[in-house]
């Protein structure tokens, strides 16, 4: 019987590239690293219920127009001063209705928080997963901010939080157990994975992993504040504090 002869696979061709690798390219590694953290942009909403009939999807709708309205209101006038009325109005429906998918004002904010930043913060999450050099990982990470948070109304959920946590202790708590609590951890482990194998010069990003992220909360207040006037162009700044950390990316 003739043995069918099976063709090895071409090296590197399906595999994720190890770091250290000499055969890494930055191109290469740059797509793996966009493919390892989500390189597709996704829509900054709820995502869709499966289907269950024309009266679940009608449900599904409402739920996700209600938590449309909830941002628009919260943007445009604070925390304290939307009422569900308000809420409903914008979104179409009778206040009750609002009652039938959230218990209050603050579950209603909760739920924004987690339907809009949830993928991201899962993603974020998945990096010490990621078997790439630290500096490729976190400028995915980057890119995916730049593309899915400062790009989308994700920004504004974080402005909200920055501007009315300190008034509002429960916003912050919130924030920070469906966000905080699951993002610096992983940095923490991502960096410590990058103290051990070399790549950073000491342990002060595994000591504290909210320097990676300082850019970032810098780009949204400035621009907020002042991008009328001198705005801070996110993806540049974040590039260059990663250059700051890991070093000038060196010309292949």
């Amino acid at each position: 019987m003739a043995r069918t002869a099976t063709k090895a696979p071409e090296a590197g061709k399906d595999e994720p590239h190890k770091a250290g690798s000499s055969k890494t390219t930055p191109r290469k590694a740059a797509s793996a690293q966009r493919e390892a953290l989500g390189g597709r942009s996704r829509k900054a909403s709820a995502p869709p219920a499966k289907s269950q009939g024309p009266r679940a999807e009608r449900q599904a709708q409402r739920r996700e127009a209600i938590l449309a309205a909830a941002l628009d209101e919260f943007s445009a006038r604070g925390f304290a001063a939307t009422r569900l009325d308000d809420v409903a109005k914008r979104a179409d429906v009778a206040k009750g209705t609002i009652y039938l998918y959230f218990r209050d004002k603050e579950s209603l904010f909760q739920e924004l928080v987690r339907t809009m930043l949830s993928p991201v913060v899962s993603r974020v999450a998945a990096a010490p997963m990621i078997d790439l050099p630290a500096r490729m990982v976190v400028e995915g990470i980057a890119d995916m901010f730049v593309r899915e948070v400062f790009g989308t109304r994700r920004q504004d959920v974080i402005r909200l939080i920055i501007t009315e946590g300190q008034r509002f202790p429960k916003l912050a708590e919130i924030y920070y157990h469906e966000v905080i609590a699951r993002v610096v951890p992983a940095i923490r482990a991502l960096m410590t994975r990058a103290v051990a194998r070399g790549e950073l010069p000491n342990d002060a990003l595994a000591r504290f992993p909210q320097l990676l992220a300082a850019p970032a909360m810098i780009a949204l207040m400035w621009n907020g504040l002042f991008g009328r006037f001198d705005k801070i162009d996110v993806r540049e700044i974040l590039q260059a504090h990663i250059d700051v950390l890991f070093g000038e990316r060196k010309a292949s």
